[in-house]
């Protein structure tokens, strides 16, 4: 493992063209060096009329977004950033979906390479508490109909002292080695691909596949939970499980509360 930046190769573009054997199919990969925001530019291109599959991917974003607007930047060549351009056939009542069987693909993806990371809700990967991926999905208007921006952000080489926060971690510093970008973007992307046509094709029957699949997987369960809502108010109770719709279900005082958005801190262990 090494934070030397000297020794941060870029992405491999060789690997990630179009007729490449690694990639599945209807995924179009456009690399750039440096980006302000992924998301902000696969919107853009979508409203030019881009198709399903297009993705953005950036060896440096210096302006972008995580949930709740959070700033993401990371050093050069340490993280794997990209954002995806899908325009599900899927009924627009299931798209709550979007982000949490992607968060459940990156997480899928990361533990066939040997993290041992879980999903906190809605979408954040962890490792023990520390968060190595998130993801924002945007959804937006373009002059085709309605279309989903699913952004991630995954820290693959950052060293303790390039991290922003003392609850983030990277696949280097957890492994224990050097992970090479372009493998973990292939193997995320074709993960992500493969989740939401399972998702597509499965209809209302396959909600019910990816809720039990992420249920799996998601380390919010069970846990004590403070739950700051959009509306600035803070929810504080038990997570017991995760709803038909997507949203986590609170017990507190006695009774049950749907949360559809919010910031979830965990607040002991099980």
């Amino acid at each position: 493992m090494t934070t030397d930046s000297a020794e941060r190769p870029p992405l491999d573009k060789a690997r990630l063209t179009s007729d490449h054997p690694e990639l599945m199919p209807d995924l179009a990969v456009e690399v750039v060096d440096v980006v302000e925001s992924t998301n902000a530019a696969v919107a853009a291109r979508a409203r030019e009329g881009a198709a399903d599959g297009l993705v953005i991917v950036a060896d440096h974003q210096s302006a972008g977004r995580g949930r709740l607007d959070r700033t993401w930047e990371t050093p050069p060549g340490t993280a794997v950033t990209f954002s995806v351009l899908l325009r599900p056939q899927a009924p627009t009542r299931s798209w709550p979906w979007i982000p949490l069987l992607t968060g459940y693909a990156v997480d899928k993806a990361l533990k066939a390479n040997g993290l041992a990371a879980g999903v906190k809700w809605p979408n954040d990967v962890l490792v023990g508490e520390k968060k190595v991926a998130g993801i924002l999905v945007e959804r937006i208007e373009t002059p085709e109909g309605p279309a989903a921006v699913v952004g991630v952000g995954i820290n693959v080489a950052q060293g303790a002292d390039e991290l922003p926060v003392e609850t983030a971690t990277s696949l280097e510093l957890e492994l224990g080695r050097h992970v090479d970008r372009t493998d973990v973007l292939v193997e995320v992307l074709n993960a992500i691909r493969e989740a939401v046509d399972a998702w597509e094709l499965g209809g209302d029957l396959n909600g019910m596949r990816v809720l039990e699949s992420y249920t799996s997987a998601c380390v919010t369960l069970d846990r004590d939970v403070r739950v700051e809502l959009p509306d600035g108010s803070t929810l504080v109770g038990r997570a017991v499980e995760i709803d038909p719709t997507g949203r986590l279900v609170v017990e507190h005082d006695g009774t049950r509360t749907a949360v559809a958005a919010g910031d979830v801190v965990h607040v002991r262990n099980a």
